[in-house]
């Protein structure tokens, strides 16, 4: 694959991502232009991550069955159409429905990028590439809020909160041109039959889980919801069962359970939770707390993150030579990093006085958090996909972004809900610390998993 290819099909990852986190900046214009409930407020953000994270599997196969290319071309095209959709929204259940048509066509895209990577380079480039990409998805969560700052912020032409979907549509544009001439075409070689009730019960599953974890909170837990989550794990096993049963007899499963048999496989999966639980929670956290208690506009509160997406691009580049001297014990180095990044904020919240707490002071826990993450996101999908034969590169691409996304879903929904919870009894200052040492948890149970692995990494 070419240099030209490789940047395009990383802008196909970044974009997805982008849009995942941009959107929360425009949420209070989104309120007061269309006169949106609360309540469809969350379904602009829930409806978009529940179409993602439920089809990714699904478009992961699509691409083995049909050629990733083609079907990264059909995504790109799909999401600047449906962006000009959500931006051009007359009403608040318009952009709704749009940001589902959003999520799918960013779960078509997506799972292509670390498939026709894994497909088409090897040895060194390959570990380049996968860091890369790893550091895509973090810095692009960065930008999405400091680029939904400027852009709400600076009303181009009267348009306000549209922006930051009709910026979208360009830049497909530009992403279609050149994958057209610079992507290389792969699928699997024994293309497989359609799975249809392995992906309805996919699909069924993933909805029980995610939706009442991203709409229940704000609908004060009503029954359906609680409903909802009762049912996902009879549904999860009900997959398992169907996929299992299709590849004993020789069919053609949407998600292998041989994927999951394999050792690398499942250690990645396990060291993903605590990563993506945590950084989810984390942003939503430090958003809110930056804003509502520290009173930054949108701008400065994206901009006050700055710091953390530098140091994690740069993390992450050094990932590979990082694994060449310390294999797996680089993952427990970059947990202990991070804690002392999450360590010295909760620190820095509790003894500085509100009103000395500026950007710079918060810089040098924000860059510590940053080179954690940098080097925990880069390993995590070398881990998975160093196991993960050719044949199944879309579906093992597939499933590692599936467990990403849910696990976004789940760190807004379990952190989120917990600080919040908080917030009124103890305050704000107290609560944001208190979630800091829950993720240091999590960081502490990474640093033991990753004593487990290997010492040298695929």
């Amino acid at each position: 694959m070419t240099p030209l290819g490789l940047v395009t099909i990383l802008l196909g990852a970044a974009l997805p991502m982008i849009d995942f986190f941009i959107v929360n900046v425009a949420l209070p214009s989104i309120e007061h232009d269309l006169r949106a409930s609360p309540a469809t407020l969350e379904m602009v953000v829930a409806g978009y991550a529940v179409a993602y994270a439920v089809l990714l599997v699904l478009g992961g196969r699509l691409g083995d069955t049909y050629g990733r290319r083609r079907l990264f071309l059909w995504g790109v095209a799909a999401f600047g159409v449906t962006s000009l959709a959500c931006g051009l929204a007359p009403g608040a259940w318009w952009l709704v429905a749009a940001r589902v048509a959003q999520g799918a066509a960013s779960a078509l895209m997506l799972p292509q990028v670390l498939a026709t990577i894994h497909a088409t380079t090897r040895g060194e480039r390959r570990t380049k590439a996968v860091a890369l990409y790893g550091s895509v998805g973090g810095i692009s969560i960065v930008l999405g809020q400091v680029l939904g700052g400027v852009l709400v912020s600076a009303d181009l032409a009267g348009t306000g909160w549209r922006a930051v979907f009709l910026v979208n549509a360009p830049v497909a544009v530009a992403a279609l041109l050149c994958a057209v001439r610079s992507v290389p075409d792969s699928r699997a070689e024994q293309p497989g039959r359609s799975d249809i009730g392995g992906a309805l019960l996919l699909a069924a599953s993933l909805i029980a889980l995610l939706l009442p974890l991203t709409e229940g909170r704000a609908a004060g837990w009503p029954l359906w919801s609680v409903l909802l989550l009762v049912a996902s794990p009879f549904l999860a096993w009900a997959f398992a069962r169907v996929e299992l049963r299709a590849e004993r007899t020789g069919g053609s499963p949407l998600l292998p359970p041989s994927l999951l048999r394999e050792p690398g496989v499942r250690r990645g999966l396990t060291i993903g939770l605590p990563i993506f639980t945590g950084f989810a929670g984390w942003m939503f956290v430090s958003a809110v707390t930056l804003q509502q208690w520290l009173g930054f506009s949108p701008l400065k509160s994206g901009l006050t993150l700055i710091p953390m997406g530098v140091a994690q691009f740069a993390a992450s580049m050094l990932a590979p030579r990082l694994v060449t001297w310390l294999g797996s014990r680089a993952l427990t180095v970059c947990a202990l990093v991070h804690a002392v990044g999450l360590a010295i904020l909760a620190l820095t919240v509790l003894w500085t006085p509100w009103s000395a707490l500026s950007p710079l002071v918060l810089a040098p826990g924000l860059a510590l958090c940053g080179l954690g993450q940098g080097v925990q996101l880069a390993l995590y999908y070398r881990i998975v996909l160093a196991a993960v034969p050719a044949a199944k590169a879309g579906a093992g691409s597939g499933l590692a972004a599936t467990v990403q996304q849910s696990c976004l879903a789940m760190g807004v929904a379990t952190l989120g809900s917990l600080f919040l919870a908080m917030v009124p009894g103890l305050g704000m200052r107290n609560a944001f610390a208190i979630a800091l040492a829950v993720q240091l948890a999590g960081l502490v149970g990474l640093g033991l998993l990753s004593l487990r692995l290997p010492r040298r990494l695929g």
